[in-house]
């Protein structure tokens, strides 16, 4: 490859030199152009090195009928109707456009071109254009010589950087804010300028410095109100409410989504409801979501996507064209409360599924427990029948069974009736005189003796519950001295005020880790303790009632079951 032809690609890969060849192109044609037989060619010559630089479009694109016409369009169009109006405009777009980088974040050897292109069309268009336009080329004839042969030293300049530690080619990135702000401010001083010059008929000097200062007054002025002081809020309040209602009130999509969370009746119901809010937006062509490994989607796809991800959502949101940095944070503030609600949905129902497991369990529980205590007593009855060998004790037998049977048969039937309806558990209610002396009846065994206080509790109890606490307490004990011939456990009632009963027998002390843990969480136990007591203490718990161990010493194990004050 030739060397003219390789310094030529060069230039057209730097956006730089391409940038310096329009400011140049524009000022062949600004200066010499009007005169010249080459008007058009130099016009199209200058318009054609700024499609080459503009940042709109990438170089790679190709070009569809549609954008090639309009190209060609405009082009004929800037011929046919030129005009000094149109090139003051036309420098004031190009201002804008530079300037708005000028104001963009980067390293300072990296706007060091944009500073000095932007200082050379705010002053061919100030010393040039607009005197021209005011027909007061004689106030600044002094002026010519400079703007002709030394003002294009700046873009010879850029022309001629060096390109070394050069930042790599990035996807052009306009700032729409700061770009209409500097083209709206350069053309305040265009047109403030004309008007001053034709009606107060001054010096231009005089005109363009008054134009300027009264530019910089009113952004001084700006500034101020921008954040004045700590009684009033300012612009800068007004600019980001307004920030947060690009295309979409931001209390009404609040309202909105609030409506639905109250009003669904599952997240994935209140979740499809809020994306069907979202892709009637007007800017939104479709969203596609996904929720774990279910992905869902409304609308259509476009080439511009916005991808956001919540906690267990992600979200994919088409939108109808390319959005702007502003409207791209203004997306993921709706997104981000659309997936919060979302979560919050989503957690109350898991929630509302774990208690529901969590009262089967313990319901089940519960039942483990009653039924167990029944298999027990329906064991001690077999034993007793196996060992019954002469006439008096099958007589005792008869007795028992006459009694146990009928005690077991009511448990029964009420573990039935918890298993049926478990959310429909009734509280009974009886006097202590009348459950004590059943209970004695009921539950008398060679091992266990009963103590009664001379004066009983009045407080009335729950029998149910009682009878399935000591009930487990008795079995228990009796399980864990069963080889003991020697085994005494004793039942008694206190004489308090208040419902409060121990269980105390004479065997072996539980290790202290054990004891430790008894009624906090499942304790695995070779004696059998541990399981049937947790869930004892629960249900005495949920029942108004509290399970302990009073004493833990070899020979004396007592247990404490006592009714907790009304609060």
């Amino acid at each position: 490859m030739s060397a003219p032809l390789k310094l030529y690609r060069h230039m057209l890969d730097d956006s730089n030199r391409l940038m310096a060849l329009m400011i140049l192109s524009l000022h062949t044609f600004l200066i010499w152009g009007e005169s010249s037989h080459v008007h058009s060619a130099l016009l199209l010559c200058h318009y054609g090195f700024f499609l080459l630089w503009q940042p709109l479009m990438r170089q790679s694109n190709k070009l569809s009928w549609p954008a090639a016409f309009t190209i060609i369009f405009a082009a004929a169009l800037a011929i046919y109707f030129f005009s000094w109006w149109l090139i003051a405009f036309w420098i004031a777009a190009l201002f804008a456009l530079i300037g708005g980088r000028v104001l963009s974040t980067g390293p300072d050897h990296s706007r060091l071109p944009y500073i000095l292109a932007a200082t050379y069309l705010l002053a061919i268009l100030l010393l040039w254009v607009v005197p021209i336009l005011l027909k007061a080329n004689a106030d600044l004839a002094a002026a010519q010589y400079l703007l002709t042969y030394l003002l294009p030293i700046l873009p010879l300049i850029i022309l001629f950087l060096s390109a070394k530690n050069k930042m790599l080619a990035q996807t052009p990135n306009i700032d729409f804010f700061y770009t209409l702000l500097i083209f709206l401010m350069t053309s305040i001083i265009v047109l403030g300028s004309f008007a001053i010059g034709v009606v107060w008929q001054i010096h231009y000097i005089k005109l363009l410095i008054v134009a300027v200062l009264s530019a910089a007054a009113t952004l001084v002025a700006l500034s101020w109100l921008w954040n004045p002081s700590a009684t009033f809020s300012g612009l800068e309040l007004l600019m980001s409410r307004y920030l947060l209602t690009l295309g979409l009130p931001f209390e009404q999509w609040i309202r909105q989504i609030s409506i639905l969370a109250d009003s669904a009746t599952s997240a994935d119901l209140f979740l499809h409801s809020g994306i069907v809010k979202l892709s009637e937006l007007n800017w939104v062509s479709g969203v596609m979501w996904q929720v774990e490994q279910a992905t869902s989607q409304v609308g259509e796809a476009t080439p511009y996507i916005s991808k956001f991800s919540f906690h267990q959502l992600d979200l994919s949101i088409y939108s109808r064209w390319q959005l702007s940095p502003a409207m791209f944070m203004h997306v993921q503030l709706l997104a981000q409360i659309l997936g919060e609600f979302y979560y919050a949905k989503y957690r109350e129902e898991m929630l509302s599924q774990n208690t529901y497991i969590q009262t089967l369990y313990e319901t089940g529980s519960r039942l483990t427990h009653d039924i167990k205590n029944i298999l027990q007593s329906m064991q001690t009855l077999s034993t007793a029948a196996q060992q019954t060998d002469d006439a008096s004790d099958e007589a005792r037998l008869i007795e028992l069974i006459k009694k146990q049977l009928p005690r077991l048969s009511l448990k029964l039937a009420a573990a039935l009736e918890k298993l049926e309806l478990p959310s429909l558990e009734k509280k009974q209610q009886a006097q202590v005189a009348t459950w004590w002396k059943n209970y004695k009846a009921q539950n008398a065994h060679p091992h266990v003796s009963f103590e009664t206080p001379l004066l009983l509790p009045k407080a009335d109890i729950d029998p149910e519950v009682l009878d399935s606490i000591i009930d487990n307490l008795l079995q228990n004990a009796l399980h864990k001295l069963k080889p003991d011939a020697r085994a005494q456990i004793k039942v008694a009632l206190l004489a308090t005020e208040r419902f409060c009963l121990e269980v105390t027998d004479n065997g072996a002390a539980m290790p202290a880790l054990v004891a430790e843990r008894l009624f906090k969480a499942h304790v695995s136990s070779n004696s059998g303790l541990g399981v049937g007591l947790y869930h004892a203490a629960q249900q005495a718990a949920q029942s108004g009632y509290h399970l302990s161990l009073a004493d833990n010493r070899h020979g004396k194990v007592r247990f404490r079951l006592e009714m907790l004050p009304i609060v």
